[in-house]
This record gives C-alpha cells, sequence and structure tokens, in this order.
C-alpha cells in the first residue's frame, strides 16, 4: 500500500505484536516525519504503530492511557479506512470521479473489496461522489464543449463503469437542442476544412458526424443545416434521395 519510509513504517507495525495479558500503556504519542497528520504511537516504551490524527482521537491514543487487546483491531482498521478515505479524497481533489474510478483507484493502492465498499458508501453519504449527477454533468459537458454525440457520451459512460439507470436518465435528460447545436457547428467546421466536389465534401461531413456518436436524425439536420448555406450552383446534380438512403439508413 505505502512506499519508501511508509513502507518501512508498515513493516515495523507488522512486527510489533504484544504479549497477551501485559497492560497496554501509551508511552509517547509523536508526530510522524513528512505525513500530515499522523501519529507514532509508542507503547510500553516500544515503537508500535501510527495512526491518523482522527483515529488517535476517537480512540483517545494520548500519553499515559491504556489500550485493551481487544481494541487493537479495531483501532488498525480505523486507520486502514481512514488511510483509504484520505487517498480518495486526494483523488477527488483533481476532478470529479465515479464510484468504479475510485474503487479501482483504491485497489491499486492494495487496499481490500470490502474496506473500499465501505469507504465508496461513506463518499456517496458525504455526496461527495455521485454516479448519477456525475453522468448528467459529463453528458452536458461533452456536448456543449466537445461537440460529441449521445451515442460517443453513452460509450464513454460505460467506460466509467456508471450504471445502466443512470446513463439511461442522463441520455434522457440530454438537451436535444444543445446536441443539434454541437452537430451543427462541428460538422460546418469540417465541411469548410474539406476539399473536393459537394458530394464528396457531404460525405465525407456525415462520415465525420457519425463517428463523434451522433445519431443518424441529428446527422441529417445537421447537414442539411450546412447544405442550406451553401450556393445552389454548386451542385453536380447527383440524386439527393438516393443519397439520404446511402449515408443515413
Amino acid at each position: 500500500m505505502h512506499n519508501g519510509k511508509e513502507k518501512e513504517e508498515q513493516v515495523k507495525e507488522q512486527k510489533w505484536s504484544p504479549a497477551p495479558g501485559v497492560e497496554l500503556i501509551i508511552t509517547a504519542v509523536e508526530l510522524v516525519p513528512r505525513q500530515k497528520r499522523r501519529y507514532q504511537i509508542f507503547v510500553n516504551e516500544e515503537q508500535a504503530f501510527t495512526v491518523h490524527e482522527d483515529v488517535m482521537v476517537k480512540y483517545r491514543l494520548l500519553k499515559g492511557s491504556t489500550i485493551d487487546h481487544e481494541e487493537l483491531l479495531p483501532i488498525m482498521v480505523a486507520d486502514e479506512l481512514q488511510q483509504a478515505y484520505v487517498q480518495s479524497i486526494r483523488y477527488l481533489g483533481r476532478k470529479p470521479r465515479t464510484s468504479h474510478e475510485i474503487q479501482q483507484q483504491l485497489t491499486q493502492k492494495g487496499f481490500d473489496a470490502e474496506l473500499i465498499e465501505r469507504v465508496i458508501l461513506r463518499l456517496m453519504d458525504e455526496r461527495l461522489i455521485d454516479d448519477n449527477l456525475y453522468a448528467k454533468q459529463w453528458t452536458d459537458q461533452r456536448v456543449r464543449n466537445h461537440k460529441k454525440g449521445r451515442l460517443m457520451i453513452k460509450h464513454e459512460l460505460q467506460q466509467k463503469g456508471i450504471d445502466k439507470s443512470d446513463i439511461a436518465q442522463a441520455m434522457e435528460e440530454l438537451n436535444t437542442e444543445d446536441e443539434q447545436e454541437s452537430a451543427y457547428r462541428v460538422g460546418l467546421r469540417k465541411w469548410q476544412s474539406t476539399k473536393g466536389e459537394r458530394y464528396e465534401r457531404k460525405r465525407k461531413v456525415v462520415a465525420f458526424l457519425m463517428r463523434r456518436g451522433f445519431p443518424s436524425h441529428v446527422v441529417r439536420n445537421a447537414v442539411q443545416r450546412i447544405m442550406e448555406q451553401q450556393e445552389d450552383d454548386e451542385s453536380n446534380g447527383y440524386d439527393e434521395e438516393t443519397f439520404e438512403e446511402d449515408f443515413y439508413d
């Protein structure tokens, strides 16, 4: 789970195993260097384990206090949970994440599945992760800023581990006018940057919009709007009805 100094501390903690029946008295509490809010606990003058400040406060791990043997496992579990939680908060600090992304990140850090599930539930309770809201915001952002269509966005959300019901709701609430406008704008840029005959340029615009995940009816409307802006004398005499059947069906 840890590297360098943290790994060394972990190894030391694993070696610490108090003899049954021995009274456990905290003889010193020291701040761990270069680790914010982590403290080294000394028991009976022996370096025993490190804990997060929140765990230290919760279990009153203060100099002069005694620890029951039965408390040791809950303390270790609580600290492991806190470490996983802190890792998640740090990961979330960069940008919003899905519960699946949090699960993957904590798994890579070496935390076990049961503990990860508890951390994710806590994050959900605190509204720090919300897959339903994430799906809606992601959809809106991809349509408006990245000019992507719903088919591609749906695939992206699936890759992020979003539940099917959350994806379906996001698609249902997608602003169709925004999607249509995005298809038109990105399609127009493609038209303007494409050379060749009118028919060939139109074919390339259609294929381009399809690849960006826009549904066929959105592509059809966008291309029609683009065509209406072009000069009528650019027509090469192709059969428009046949073209529609070839590219939109």
